[in-house]
């Protein structure tokens, strides 16, 4: 069976999740608040985000969020590929 480079899926993850952040702040530039109200209510099949969609997010709390989001994702994928090492293991 083939294993997995934990730390290069880790990698494959962390910029996946950088790049869907970095996606959400070009939407949220270029379309403003109702078109990003918009956008996020049809992903989440109609929950209202209206209340809780913030347009003044300042650029040091994005910069934390993307860090925070890459970490977060960079940790899911390494689990994944030692989870999967780990249970394709043979004996």
């Amino acid at each position: 069976m083939n294993r997995i480079d934990v730390k290069k899926l880790g990698l494959a993850f962390g910029l996946t999740g950088a790049l869907l952040y970095l996606g959400c702040i070009l939407l949220m530039v270029t379309v403003g608040h109702d078109g990003s109200v918009a956008f996020f209510n049809s992903i989440l099949h109609g929950l209202d985000v209206s209340s809780i969609v913030r347009m003044n997010v300042p650029l040091w709390e994005a910069g934390v969020g993307i860090i925070e989001t890459f970490i977060l994702s960079w940790l899911v994928g390494a689990c994944i590929a030692a989870l999967y090492n780990v249970l394709t293991k043979e004996k």
